[in-house]
């Protein structure tokens, strides 16, 4: 009888251990996966470095989606409304003026890239050698001909009227000493242009779309630091501190993502320091 009793002991601790060691494997086997971080893009160069980022993350053990939009509007809506984490397509004034208009408190915490408005010509290699009643493209899009506008004058080849900033068009130059012509076109036409004026304004999705050489036909770009040409990483005021949505922002400026850039977009987009 004792002898029974002592070998059903053996057996339920026996079993009782096996039963402990498959829950541990169990455990171990359901370990959970990492968030989904969802971060808003534009589809296009926005989406593809996001993408980039995405990658070096997950080396990172990050677990980031990248969601395209095919409009300008909705990527910020989307945010606002909690449906997606960060966005990353648009300038801080784009982003001010959504806030504005929706009465949202979305806020940058990193920049990304550039995206630089610059002046190309197929005729001339230096704008100083600009022949006078030269033809000079521009967009005839209000923010962009302004844009277009404002750079001119940097480059010392017109003068606008004090104040006008990026609402300036063609009226407002005061000073155009070589009597330059104002070609006013459709963004999208600009690149083409190349062949019948001396020198087109043109934004870099333009050039990249339309396949210019930013090397051999740029002549003047914006500078680094140009509100509309540094585009920026965006999230909720509430998530500004979020830690982790800080470590995405820097993985925007990480050797790979910035291989990437170089490696795909050959000087058409840069990283944003």
């Amino acid at each position: 009888m004792f002898m029974k009793k002592l070998v059903l002991l053996i057996s339920i601790l026996v079993l009782s251990f096996s039963l402990a060691g498959c829950g541990g494997d169990t455990k171990k086997a359901e370990k959970p996966a990492a968030k989904e971080i969802k971060i808003g893009a534009t589809a296009g160069p926005h989406a593809q470095v996001v993408e980039a980022v995405a990658k070096e993350g997950k080396k990172q053990g990050l677990n980031i989606k990248v969601i395209e939009f095919s409009d300008y509007i909705t990527p910020d809506k989307a945010l606002a409304d909690g449906e997606i984490d960060l966005v990353s397509y648009q300038h801080k004034p784009f982003m001010e003026n959504f806030n504005k208009q929706n009465k949202s408190d979305l806020v940058a915490i990193g920049r990304t890239i550039l995206m630089r408005m610059g002046i190309y010509s197929d005729k001339h290699k230096d704008l100083k050698n600009l022949p006078e009643n030269a033809i000079i493209a521009i967009p005839n899009d209000p923010t962009n001909g302004g844009r277009g506008l404002v750079l001119l004058e940097k480059a010392g080849l017109i003068k606008l009227k004090e104040g006008v900033g990026f609402k300036a068009t063609a009226k407002d130059v005061v000073d155009n000493p070589k009597k330059f012509q104002f070609k006013e076109l459709e963004a999208a036409q600009l690149p083409r242009s190349l062949q019948d004026v001396d020198v087109a304004v043109i934004t870099m999705n333009y050039v990249m779309s339309g396949g210019l050489d930013v090397k051999k036909q740029g002549l003047f770009w914006e500078t680094k630091d140009e509100p509309l040409a540094v585009m920026i990483l965006a999230v909720k005021g509430k998530d500004k501190e979020n830690t982790t949505y800080l470590k995405i922002a820097k993985l925007f400026h990480s050797e790979g993502v910035r291989k990437y850039i170089a490696d795909t977009f050959k000087g058409t987009i840069v990283p944003a320091e």
